[in-house]
């Protein structure tokens, strides 16, 4: 897989062994979210961390080691 960015989609993070678990530790809302659904491939984790204040570095970290 290649790198984890602040432009990767959430779908193609949660096609990750890890990355459902990786989201879920730092409590990115979009995964209990019943619209994200349909939005799963176009959600970017950068714009997502954005919005909800979270720190994009410490998950970009944790993504890449996965």
């Amino acid at each position: 897989m290649p790198k984890i960015t602040a432009k990767t989609t959430l779908g193609k993070i949660l096609e990750l062994k890890n990355g459902s678990e990786i989201l879920h530790k730092y409590g990115v809302p979009c995964m209990g979210c019943p619209m994200a659904e349909f939005e799963v491939d176009k959600l970017q984790i950068g714009q997502v961390c954005k919005v909800y204040g979270l720190p994009l570095k410490h998950i970009l970290e944790d993504l890449n080691k996965s």
